[in-house]
């Protein structure tokens, strides 16, 4: 991402979020997440270059700083809590995508940080529908949240989210990150049967106890 067009219809794409240019230069517009009304992305140009400042966490400010160079202390704001990256294309789309959803997670009381910890939590071997992601993010309403946080996933390596299947047990043919194919290989490279693009949810599945997670074959907390 190289462009303010780009970067801002990623920050949109969270949930609960909304742009907007409160200041009487227009050149700075944020994204702000609704409710609290804090930003977690402001785009602005500086010396011909774009430029986006995101919150971070502290163990991972010097980290960014020293892995790019287009990685600055925040202009503008708390130098330990905000970067500003350059956009001149030195930093891996992917790497952008993972820090603006660590900028979101830190600003927003995040739903979609609380459902890439509920993925996490599902054991190699065994599957979750969206409705029982939901559950264990700590709203069972929340199934559609949960489908959009997935197709984000910002670390697909350890965030599992081929390991989360509809509620008939179908996989996704729109799987993110290569498809229905490849979602099924994953599934079979953890023991998972995959039949006809389905997954035995009595023989896979898991069952939620007073916030444990349970197989479906046993009475033992997994661990």
């Amino acid at each position: 991402m190289k462009t303010r067009e780009e970067v801002l219809a990623y920050g949109l794409s969270f949930p609960y979020t909304y742009q907007d240019a409160p200041f009487r230069d227009t050149n700075w517009q944020l994204v702000r997440v609704h409710g609290s009304k804090k930003a977690f992305l402001w785009t602005y140009e500086k010396d011909r270059q774009i430029r986006i400042n995101i919150k971070v966490d502290p163990e991972w400010r010097d980290f960014w700083r020293n892995a790019y160079d287009a990685v600055l202390p925040g202009y503008h704001q708390n130098k330990e809590h905000w970067n500003t990256v350059i956009l001149d294309g030195s930093v891996p789309d992917d790497t952008l995508k993972q820090m603006i959803t660590e900028s979101y997670d830190l600003v927003a009381d995040s739903p979609t940080k609380r459902i890439y910890d509920a993925v996490k939590q599902i054991p190699r071997g065994k599957v979750a529908t969206y409705g029982k992601v939901a559950e264990l993010a700590g709203n069972p309403r929340m199934a559609r949240a949960v489908g959009n946080a997935l197709h984000h996933n910002p670390d697909p390596e350890h965030i599992p989210c081929y390991r989360v299947v509809n509620f008939r047990g179908e996989l996704s043919g729109a799987f993110a990150f290569g498809g229905a194919d490849e979602q099924a290989n994953r599934l079979r490279a953890d023991g998972i049967e995959v039949i006809d693009g389905r997954v035995d949810l009595d023989k896979y599945g898991i069952r939620i106890v007073d916030d444990v997670i349970y197989t479906k074959t046993t009475v033992e907390p997994l661990t």
